[in-house]
């Protein structure tokens, strides 16, 4: 979660894409929108924080709860991972 905070703060659209699951919706446009989608994003807000709330550790599945503080307000999220091939890949969340 933090590397994906990270990654939004520096603009590394590829790392976003590497690590998001093929299930996750976004994972299914077109490459170019969704790379532009998350440059954008990330150009237009200010990353301020992260906060992890709750972490559910499992083997193959783990969510994460947390609260990003952003320049144009506070998004919190549980987030759910699951593990392909070693590598932890965002599937989905759920916005408070």
């Amino acid at each position: 979660m933090r590397s994906r905070y990270s990654a939004y703060a520096l603009g590394l659209t590829q790392y976003i894409m590497a690590t998001t699951h093929p299930n996750n919706p976004d994972a299914t446009i077109a490459l170019s929108d969704w790379q532009n989608s998350i440059a954008e994003f990330s150009k237009d807000s200010q990353f301020i924080g992260l906060n992890i709330l709750e972490f559910i550790d499992g083997e193959d599945e783990s969510y994460v709860a947390f609260e990003a503080r952003l320049n144009h307000g506070t998004m919190k999220e549980k987030s759910r991972f699951l593990k392909v091939n070693g590598k932890w890949l965002y599937e989905s969340g759920s916005f408070d």
